[in-house]
């Protein structure tokens, strides 16, 4: 494994290296979808195995194995912060502007706070910030905040629900029983015996490359990005992704919190991740917001990669 980068230089190097596999994946499963190999329906499987099987087992994995005490740092505040504000933002927006029903908000606010931690954000966090851990609190968050909110609401969309059934439901989400799992490990400090783990970890490397895949399929044969009927509702998406919450999670930490600067880089850093492949996945399984899910994924991840390249470039050095 090649060693982080060192200055400004470094960073910009390890953001460009960071996305190069990740977009050779995406590729392979735009060939697959190509050439016909896995058949009609394969991004909705790829979607399903990722979603219920292999990222509740990553998340377990990767959260038993993380300290307990590092899990909330100060930072944490300002990651959460922007993260919300531009989850509400989109809310606001999209209800006001196109009377958007609240499953296909629930994708949008997704798509504008739910970075890509678990596989482009540990990549970057390794070789820009020289630490895999940092992400840890983002994911945390990510799926014991943002992702049951939305989950429950898109569980919800073919009909009313009471608040203490939307809990339940949140609650029985795979990918919050796997954290949950994790966080119990993590906090006992009990370590399964090897053998019981190791299905476990088979499993879990399967999480990252089945969403990749299932999302590399879906780019095959699909129009033009942010070319439909809801390119504004995708680029307000992107605008806040991209721009506001890095911006926002940069003010927050450094005039909010007064976080060092290397806490300040660390949390601009990963606010600046684009939107995860993971929201993909849920608008696939809950059929709900598919396209405009798969087009800011698409944009925001294009536009990361010089926004990236600017904070490592200028808090780095």
């Amino acid at each position: 494994m090649e060693e982080p980068g060192d200055g400004a230089g470094g960073g910009v190097n390890a953001v460009l290296g960071g996305f190069s596999a990740l977009i050779a994946v995406i590729a392979v499963g735009w060939v697959t979808a190509r050439t016909g190999v896995l058949g009609d329906g394969a991004a909705v499987v790829l979607s399903r195995l990722s979603f219920y099987v292999a990222t509740p087992a990553l998340l377990l994995l990767t959260l038993s194995d993380a300290d307990p005490s590092a899990l909330f740092p100060p930072g944490l505040v300002a990651t959460a912060g922007s993260a919300v504000l531009c989850a509400l933002l989109f809310v606001a927006v999209g209800r006001w502007r196109w009377r958007m029903p609240a499953a296909e908000l629930a994708i949008g606010a997704l798509s504008t706070s739910y970075v890509n931690a678990g596989n482009l954000g540990v990549a970057i966090a390794v070789y820009v910030l020289g630490d895999a851990s940092i992400v840890a609190p983002v994911l945390l968050f990510q799926v014991l905040v943002l992702a049951p909110v939305g989950l429950a609401v898109l569980a919800s969309s073919h009909g009313r629900v009471s608040p203490l059934r939307l809990l339940g439901q949140a609650l029985r989400m795979p990918v919050v029983i796997g954290c949950a799992l994790g966080l119990v490990l993590a906090g006992t400090g009990w370590e399964p015996p090897a053998l019981a783990l190791r299905p476990v970890e088979l499993l879990a490397g399967l999480a990252v490359p089945t969403a990749l895949l299932a999302y590399g399929t879906s780019l095959h044969g699909a129009p033009r990005p942010a070319a439909g009927e809801a390119a504004g509702q995708v680029w307000l998406a992107v605008a806040l992704k991209a721009v506001v919450q890095p911006a926002a999670a940069y003010a927050l930490g450094r005039w909010a919190l007064r976080l060092d600067d290397a806490a300040l880089l660390a949390v601009t850093v990963t606010s600046a991740l684009p939107t995860a492949q993971n929201v993909f996945v849920y608008a696939t399984t809950y059929d709900r917001g598919v396209v405009p899910a798969r087009d800011t994924i698409l944009i925001s991840t294009a536009l990361s990669v010089p926004v990236l390249a600017a904070v490592a470039l200028v808090l780095g050095s």
